[in-house]
Parts: structure tokens; C-alpha cells; sequence
């Protein structure tokens, strides 16, 4: 067994995902990213050089999933770090939203995140010591109009971790959220000036967040500093909605 702990990001090519991969190798940790595609998986590996690999990952499809975590168990150690960032939306109003707008983003969202922390969480028992790190929204908590399937998911990822942090605590696993609210991303670039504007008048500190502060916040949370906090969901939204 190798000294150098190894972590999971899920949805690491970019955004987010790509900035939290990159603190955690340089908090010391030899990073597993995926990514949908195969040039994303490049792009994670290309990212982060040799101290970590990317990975192809569907999320909807139950064989990717097994596959992803036999090929970790052949070629690597247990994950004892998983952040669960990956997601997607399908947004629409809840009287207009079709069956599989709902199903895509509680699949993909929820019920994957359930089946990948459970894949991650005998490495974890058997070490006595793991994070889980889950990445829900601030849409989770205040609601959005015309984001009603992702609010749900979102909502349903803290239910689930708390639950999960009261079985594994007495195993030395925290499990705790984080919560983002508007965070300059490649998506939030192609707002108008418009629409940026209206955001940011929401927001007690007048800009949006870089997704370097939310991957700080991801780095604590994976580190021995944070082993008594869990149960947690941690909002970083610049103020916009105080919990």
C-alpha cells in the first residue's frame, strides 16, 4: 500500500471538479478524475500530470460504474478521499418538465452519487478513515424556478450524507456537503451582462465566486483539520442565501 492517499473526483475535467483535483494533488493526494468523454479523461490526465489519471465515467449507466471502480481496484488503491461533484441539468417548469428531464437529473445527480460512495466505502471502513465530499447547491436549499428535478437532488444529497454521517462515524469517515452558489464557470460566462447583473445584485459581495475558493474549501474538508466536522453542509454563495 502506497503512503500517498488516493482520491476520487467525479466530474473533474473542468469547472469545480478540474480546480478541487488540482488542490487536492497539491494537498499531497494522488488524484483518480473522471470525465464523460475520453478527450475529457485526457484532459484530467494531462491536468494533473503524475500525480494523478482520468478516467471515463457515465454516471447513468450502472456497467461504467463497475467498470470504473475494477479498474481502480486493479490499478490503484481505495479511494479514501470521493468528491461526488458530477452532475448535470435539464431545467424546465415543473407543469412543462417531461419524465425524462426528471429521471436524467435525479439519476444522474442522486442515485449515482448513492452508487459511487457506495463502491468507495469498504476501502474507507477497512482504513478506518475517509471523506466524503459531496457537491450539492445552494438551489437545494432556497429553490429555483424552473430547476425543481435539480433542486430535489440537491436537496436529497444532504439528506442522504447526513444519514450517512451518522452510520460511518464511528468508522473515522466524515461525510459532509458543499454547497456552491454562483461561481464563475465557463457556463456562468456566457451570461449577458443583463442577467449578470440581476445575479450579482443578490449577492451581499457583489461578485460571483472562483471555483479556486470552493476548491479550497474541499481541500479542509479532505484533510485531517476537518475530522471532527460532519454531517455538515458548508454554503460558499458570497452571501446570497445565509442558512
Amino acid at each position: 500500500m502506497s503512503e500517498q492517499k488516493v482520491a476520487l473526483v467525479t466530474g473533474a475535467s473542468r469547472g469545480i471538479g478540474k480546480a478541487i483535483a488540482a488542490r487536492l494533488v497539491e494537498d499531497g493526494f494522488f488524484v483518480l478524475g473522471t470525465a464523460t468523454t475520453e478527450g475529457g479523461a485526457r484532459s484530467v490526465f494531462e491536468a494533473l500530470g503524475d500525480n494523478g489519471v482520468g478516467y471515463v465515467l457515465n454516471l447513468m449507466e450502472r456497467d461504467s460504474i463497475e467498470q470504473l471502480f475494477q479498474t481502480i481496484k486493479e490499478a490503484h488503491d481505495a479511494p479514501l478521499v470521493l468528491v461526488n461533484n458530477a452532475g448535470i441539468t435539464r431545467d424546465n417548469l415543473a407543469l412543462r418538465m417531461k419524465d425524462d428531464e426528471w429521471d436524467d437529473v435525479i439519476g444522474t445527480n442522486l442515485s449515482a452519487l448513492f452508487k459511487v460512495t457506495k463502491h468507495c466505502l469498504r476501502g474507507m471502513t477497512k482504513a478506518r478513515w475517509g471523506r466524503v465530499i459531496n457537491l450539492t447547491s445552494v438551489v437545494g436549499a432556497m429553490g429555483n424556478p424552473g430547476q425543481s428535478n435539480y433542486a430535489a437532488a440537491k436537496a436529497g444529497i444532504v439528506g442522504y450524507s447526513k444519514s450517512l454521517a451518522a452510520e460511518l462515524g464511528s468508522r473515522g469517515i466524515t461525510v459532509n456537503c458543499i454547497a456552491p452558489g454562483l461561481i464563475g464557470t465557463d457556463m456562468t460566462d456566457e451570461l449577458s451582462d443583463d442577467q449578470r447583473n440581476t445575479m450579482l445584485e443578490r449577492i451581499p459581495l457583489g461578485r460571483l465566486g472562483e471555483v479556486a475558493e470552493v476548491a479550497a474549501l474541499a481541500g479542509f474538508l479532505a484533510g485531517e483539520g476537518a475530522g471532527y466536522i460532519t454531517g455538515e453542509t458548508v454554503h460558499i454563495n458570497g452571501g446570497m442565501y445565509m442558512s
